[in-house]
């Protein structure tokens, strides 16, 4: 961009570009909390970073192991659905497939509308008790989809299990969000996030082993798919009383002087997100005000429709891959459905990693999204059943990072407890909604080359999750600059520090993450 004589910066502007090249926090002051005194005081700077990584290492192991085994469980109990298809379910239950696909798009709609919703309740219920109840309520839930005779019994538990389930994963970003640093979040969220890719992966084996069970108790191998996953999660759930904390304000397990260091921590990273505060409708307009919102969402319906589109139907695209007529049959076709969601996995894990250590959320979007790109266009053009089986690894492993990276990319900038809330519920709930087109486009008479369904979905990675990704990183470099010219200052004119504080993510000092 270049600047006019007029327009360029001055010398102390230059200097904090100087220093913000080299720390992008080097300019921002650091603000503790009032009251708020620092229990290392005294102790030298080596000693400080030894105590931080104890306690960092006591953060992972008391929320991101349990947290994780319930997104498991989540994404297992909502896209199980797709392994009861190919073993019996459609039939048993004398379903169209237009009935069938309007059982999955049912689950999207409450899943949708009631997220922008729970991570209020979140707050205010406290997430110890929260969490838990809504696992029970989509456990009882998922067993009774084991006990339906009919289309109208299933759209109804259905329609309940989105219900229930809406409020776990904008819930465990945000919570998790309210604990670690910005460089911190991305890789702690992928690893949470990656129980969904262990789902798809742990979910072929365990449908594979379940549907063995076909006439014990009179039931069908599809019916105790539901049944034993269902009881399974409201037993989790109950555990879950125990094992879900609350935020660092009021979590049990940490001292009063791990307390202070967590939020002093977060305060020197320019989080306030862990200090109390009181719901307000400012916090709401300002998150409907911020065009990130809107950036964010689109992004996240191109990753999250296609995660959709892949989840529910992958073993039915990898039971067309074989030669007519020897398709491939129903066990195998779930064994096969193993290898790309690991793979999945853990370029999850890898990505959250590396855009951690170099705060390049966007650029680490873009590239995964061309993974996927190119994973569906063999998809939609390659005729081998290799060549397209290798189509499903890569676009596994272009949609599954590019989940927990863009949710850690909004939440990285998005400041305010009740403003990042409500965010994360509008982007995910708006990503989630996008499940309703998804679950419509892979038909049994596109079979065995599924075009429709492969072009919609390589449409969603262009268009949003490439293109949306590229439109937001542009955005917030042309931002961070104008910042470091000083050309935002004129918004803090004539407030005191308390009114600075409010503006959040609008503060003049306050650097997105790119």
């Amino acid at each position: 961009m270049t600047l006019s004589t007029d327009e360029k910066p001055s010398a102390d502007n230059v200097s904090r570009h100087s220093d913000l090249e080299k720390d992008p926090d080097a300019f921002a002051p650091v603000k503790f909390p009032a009251g708020l005194e620092d229990p290392d005081a005294g102790l030298s700077d080596e000693e400080k970073a030894k105590i931080d990584r104890q306690l960092l290492w006591k953060l992972d192991i008391r929320l991101v192991p349990w947290l994780s085994l319930l997104y498991l469980v989540s994404f297992l109990d909502r896209t199980n659905i797709g392994n009861a298809k190919i073993v019996g379910l459609k039939k048993d239950l004398s379903l169209s497939d237009a009935q069938f696909n309007a059982t999955l798009t049912i689950f999207f709609v409450s899943y949708s509308v009631f997220e922008p919703l729970t991570n209020i309740l979140l707050k205010r219920l406290r997430p110890s008790i929260f969490i838990p109840l809504i696992m029970i309520a989509w456990g009882i839930c998922m067993t009774c989809m084991g006990l339906v005779h009919n289309y109208a019994g299933l759209m109804a538990v259905r329609w309940f299990l989105g219900l229930s389930e809406a409020g776990l994963f904008p819930g465990v970003g945000y919570f998790l969000s309210c604990w670690y640093k910005r460089a911190e979040f991305g890789v702690r969220m992928a690893i949470f996030f990656s129980a969904a890719a262990l789902a798809g992966s742990f979910g072929g084996l365990l449908a594979a082993a379940i549907a063995k069970m076909d006439g014990v108790g009179g039931k069908a191998g599809w019916s105790w798919i539901f049944i034993l996953e269902g009881l399974a999660t409201v037993l989790i759930g109950v555990a879950s009383f125990w094992c879900v904390y609350d935020f660092p304000d009021q979590a049990r397990f940490l001292s009063e002087a791990d307390r202070a260091r967590v939020l002093r921590r977060l305060a020197a990273d320019q989080q306030s997100s862990a200090e109390h505060e009181e719901f307000k409708m400012s916090y709401f307009w300002a998150s409907v005000k911020d065009w990130k919102t809107y950036t964010g969402a689109i992004i996240y319906m191109g990753a999250d429709g296609s995660l959709y589109a892949f989840s529910l139907f992958v073993p039915t695209i990898i039971s067309q891959l074989g030669t007519t007529p020897f398709r491939y049959s129903s066990i195998r076709a779930q064994l096969l459905s193993v290898p790309p969601y690991a793979a999945a996995a853990i370029l999850t894990v890898v990505v959250g990693f590396i855009a951690d250590r170099t705060r390049q959320r966007g650029i680490c979007n873009i590239l995964v999204s061309i993974i996927g790109i190119v994973g569906f266009a063999m998809l939609l053009g390659c005729k081998s059943a290799g060549a397209r089986y290798a189509g499903t690894f890569l676009g596994a492993m272009g949609i599954y990072p590019a989940i927990s990276n863009t949710i850690s990319w909004a939440s990285n900038n998005t400041e305010g407890v009740y403003k990042r809330g409500v965010s994360l519920g509008f982007i995910i709930g708006w990503g989630n909604l996008n499940g309703i087109v998804s679950s419509n486009i892979y038909r049994d008479q596109d079979a065995p080359e599924f075009y429709p369904g492969h072009g919609v979905v390589l449409s969603y990675l262009v268009l949003f999750l490439f293109g949306g990704s590229v439109v937001q990183y542009f955005l917030l470099r042309r931002e961070n600059r104008k910042r470091r010219r000083g050309d935002r200052d004129r918004l803090i004119e004539g407030l005191d520090q308390s009114e600075i504080e409010m503006l959040g993510d609008q503060r003049p000092d306050f650097t997105y993450t790119l």
